[in-house]
């Protein structure tokens, strides 16, 4: 045995040891690669519920934005007025708009 160590070899201690020193640094490793998996799952799934958020977003504007335009066109009612409605609306407008001319150059 003593000729094994000097020619290199390793005795059983030795080897047994170093057999144990590579388990523990297989589980060190294995633990870390467990703990970086986790750490990129939980990141993706916050990717994932920021990415279902945005298009929760988007949707809720563009149906904003689409109520806003029809609330912004004129209805077929508001064209198609009774042509009386249209002079007593017309005869208002001038009216006020004597009314204010005469103010100003009296």
């Amino acid at each position: 045995m003593a000729d094994n160590k000097d020619q290199g070899g390793l005795s059983p201690d030795e080897r047994a040891e170093l057999e144990e020193l590579r388990r523990e640094k297989a589980q060190a490793q294995q633990k870390q690669q467990a703990q970086q998996e986790r750490a990129e799952l939980n990141r993706l799934r916050e990717e994932k519920v920021d990415a279902e958020r945005n298009v929760e977003l988007d949707k809720r504007i563009a149906e904003e934005k689409e109520r806003g335009r029809k609330l912004m066109e004129p209805d077929e009612d508001d064209l198609k007025m009774p042509p009386g409605q249209k002079m007593v609306i017309a005869a208002v407008i001038i009216i006020a708009v004597v009314f204010i001319l005469s103010t100003i150059f009296s």
